[in-house]
C-alpha cells in the first residue's frame, strides 16, 4: 500500500502544490487537506507547507494555529503522527506548541530569498534518516519572519538532547539564535525548519540539486517499514 502524506492548505499558503509534487517524486501519495477540515483523511503523515497563512496577521502562524484542521493534527501528532513544518509551517508548529521557541522578524528587517547552506545535526528523526549527521546540504530559503528565538534554558535543552535538526552554515540569514535552522520534538516525529526542501527535489529547479528530496524519502521509508 502506498503511503499517504497530507499537505494542508491555509488561506495564503504558497507551496502546497510544490510539496505535493515532492511527495509524489519520493514515491508516496499526496493528499490535499483543507484548513477547515476536521478529518485528516487517515493520512500517514502531514506536511504544513510554506506561505503566508492568513496574511501573517498578528504573528506568522498565529491564526492558522486555530484552524479546524489543527485540532486533529495536534492530537495525532502528540500520539506519534509524523508532521513536517516548512517555513510558515514551522511558524505554525511553534505557535501550536508542538515545537519550542518562536519566530521573529528577520534581524535585518527584510525579506530574504537565497540558496542556503545547512548542516544536518540530527539524522534520526522521522524526516531525516536518509541524511547523515554532519552532512552539508543546500536548500532554498525565503522568509520575512525567520529568526528563531527561545530562552537560554530551552536552547540549552535542545542542544543537550540533540533536538537541533539543522543549522545554518557560512551565513546566518535571519539572526536565528545559535544558527538554528530547524528543530525536532523529543519523540522525533515532529520537525520544523525555515528552508524549503520541496524546492530542491529536481536538478532543473531550485538549487539545481536534489538535497531536499531525502526529507520525503525518509518519511516514506519509515512508513513503509513501520
Amino acid at each position: 500500500m502506498t503511503a499517504r502524506i497530507g499537505v494542508v492548505t491555509f488561506p495564503g499558503s504558497l507551496d502546497d502544490r510544490d510539496t505535493q509534487r515532492a511527495i509524489r517524486l519520493a514515491g508516496a501519495e499526496p493528499v490535499a487537506l483543507w484548513h477547515k477540515d476536521k478529518d485528516l483523511k487517515q493520512v500517514d503523515a502531514v506536511v504544513l507547507c510554506g506561505g503566508f497563512s492568513y496574511g501573517d496577521y498578528l504573528r506568522a502562524g498565529a491564526i492558522a494555529r486555530f484552524s479546524p484542521v489543527m485540532e486533529p493534527l495536534l492530537e495525532q501528532a502528540r500520539a506519534g503522527l509524523p508532521v513536517l513544518g516548512i517555513c510558515n509551517g514551522f511558524q505554525i508548529l511553534t505557535e501550536a506548541h508542538l515545537l519550542p521557541g518562536t519566530m521573529l522578524r528577520n534581524d535585518h528587517l527584510h525579506f530574504i530569498c537565497r540558496d542556503q547552506k545547512l548542516r544536518v545535526e540530527n539524522a534520526e528523526t522521522a524526516w531525516t534518516t536518509d541524511y547523515s549527521a554532519g552532512q552539508e546540504i543546500h536548500i532554498p530559503l525565503k522568509n520575512n519572519d525567520g529568526q528563531y528565538v527561545a530562552d537560554e534554558r530551552t536552547l540549552d535543552e535542545l542542544e543537550a538532547e540533540g533536538r537541533v535538526a539543522f543549522r545554518y552554515l557560512d551565513f546566518n540569514p535571519n539572526g536565528s539564535q545559535r544558527d538554528i535552522a530547524g528543530v525536532t520534538n523529543a519523540a522525533g516525529n515532529v520537525v520544523g525548519l525555515m528552508p524549503h526542501p520541496e524546492h530542491a527535489v529536481e536538478p532543473l529547479i531550485g538549487t539545481g540539486r536534489t538535497d531536499g528530496l531525502p526529507f520525503f524519502t525518509s518519511i516514506l521509508k519509515k512508513l513503509v517499514n513501520a
